[in-house]
């Protein structure tokens, strides 16, 4: 794939770097890294403009994070946890649970969330589709994928112009921060459902305990209105 990828950028320049990193976003398999750090040797090897080559890059990946939002925004949570569970899910390598994870990190992080993991393998393409499926606001997410985009293709151009023949040898490195940051993902998704259910189990409880003692409360003062009126009536019948 990474010949494939190299080929389409020495053909097409700019627009295949757009191109490239727009499919990225749709088909999460598609290294982005790769294409990044070949365009930024290109920028010290080819005489590439790394300004443009960054460009490029920001203006494919966020349309297809445009793309992912309205896809989220129409079809619903339900509807693409179906979806990513059959053909179209294996065909991009895409699972229901990413959907759920995404879903997760958006509800408890927000526009963080967004900004965050425009950085982060996977889910930076995954985090558009929570932001449609909760209406986040259109001028928002634009602007934090924007920013958070812009980072991550500086990074990797820059890296890639630093480095120069020898770009391919930060491959293994970001594969592995890619692994251990997926990983890391999933974990906390574990552990936020976990303290969720936690949480929610407590809050049970304590809203059992305030009823048996509004209960309890309750039974007190109609035993002191009963014992009130014995007394009343006792009281009366001696003034008698």
């Amino acid at each position: 794939m990474e010949e494939s990828l190299i080929g389409i950028i020495n053909v097409y320049g700019y627009i295949g770097i757009m191109f490239l990193i727009l499919i990225e976003n749709i088909f999460p398999p598609i290294p982005s890294e790769v294409v990044l750090l070949f365009g930024g040797y290109l920028t010290a090897a080819a005489g590439m403009n790394p300004i443009l080559v960054i460009f490029s890059a920001t203006v494919g990946a966020i349309f297809g994070a445009v793309i992912l939002y309205y896809l989220g925004y129409i079809l619903k949570r339900e509807k693409l946890r179906k979806l990513f569970s059959g053909k179209f899910g294996k065909v991009l390598h895409l699972k229901p649970e990413y959907i759920d994870l995404s879903y997760r990190w958006f509800l408890r992080y927000e526009k963080k969330a967004v900004l965050i993991c425009r950085c982060i393998p996977v889910a930076r393409s995954l985090i558009s589709i929570p932001a449609g499926i909760s209406r986040m606001k259109f001028s928002s997410f634009l602007i934090l994928s924007l920013i958070g985009t812009l980072i991550w293709n500086s990074i990797l151009v820059g890296l890639g112009s630093i480095m120069g023949e020898a770009w391919e040898a930060c491959l293994p490195y970001l594969k592995g921060y890619s692994e251990v940051v997926i990983i890391g993902g999933i974990t906390l998704g574990i552990i936020y459902v976990m303290m969720y259910k936690k949480r929610k189990k407590k809050k049970k409880g304590s809203l059992e305990y305030i009823q048996n003692e509004k209960e309890d409360i309750s039974k007190e003062n109609i035993y002191l209105k009963e014992r009130y009126m014995d007394d009343d009536i006792y009281l009366k019948g001696e003034d008698l």
